[in-house]
């Protein structure tokens, strides 16, 4: 009775065995063919010319924005997030100025205006204190939030600081990505006819400024 019990224990522990190497072998291959979670997804809209590939993400959705940001979410105040992926196909680094980056909005008249990217500080104030200072009321667009150093802009500035683009160099054959915010004051349907403008970018060390970037944001 004892060698009849054994036997089937070894049967049944022999199973768990296969069942566990082809689980474990199934998902290897799933994470085999899954991108990598710094890489754009193919769809995305893109500019891409002398070995570098410009992709943007903008966060027009609320739900999807909540999730993305939680309670620092900038769309509540009428900033748009924009994440922004560089990727360097080349052998050599390249240089970013990440300061310069600028939102080109198209209006129905035919006007444009292009917004400057507001830090993720101010972002963070912006947020923690949306009727600001003086009220809504006062606000123009582009806004001028100004830096405000409290406990809610801290909390608000754990999230959004560490998602920013706040890198300048794109090593060799690497993609860096963040987010890069603009205040649209509210009327994000904007960003339907806005692109995304990169007007500085370098190759080191020869010191070659590259043609400028622009990437529309819809589809």
């Amino acid at each position: 009775m004892m060698r009849t019990s054994t036997r089937t224990f070894s049967i049944l522990a022999a199973a768990l065995l296969v069942c566990a190497g082809v689980s474990a072998q199934s998902n290897s291959s799933s994470g085999k063919n899954a991108p990598p979670a710094n890489q754009p997804a193919a769809s995305l809209p893109q500019d891409k010319h002398e070995g570098l590939t410009v992709s943007v993400n903008s966060y027009t959705e609320p739900d999807r924005a909540k999730e993305k940001f939680g309670k620092a979410n900038p769309l509540l105040v009428g900033i748009l997030p924009v994440e922004v992926f560089l990727h360097n196909e080349t052998t050599q680094p390249m240089r970013v100025d990440v300061s310069t980056i600028q939102l080109s909005v198209r209006f129905q008249s035919g006007k444009h205006q292009d917004v400057d990217s507001i830090p993720a500080k101010e972002v963070a104030a912006a947020v923690a204190h949306p009727n600001g200072p003086s009220g809504p009321q006062s606000r123009r667009f582009p806004v001028g939030i100004g830096s405000i150093s409290d406990k809610k802009t801290d909390k608000m500035l754990e999230t959004l600081g560490p998602l920013a683009l706040d890198a300048d160099i794109v090593p060799p054959m690497a993609t860096i990505h963040g987010f890069v915010y603009f205040d649209l004051n509210g009327d994000l349907t904007l960003a339907a006819n806005a692109s995304l403008y990169v007007p500085d970018v370098t190759a080191i060390p020869s010191n070659k400024a590259l043609m400028f970037f622009e990437v529309p944001l819809g589809k």
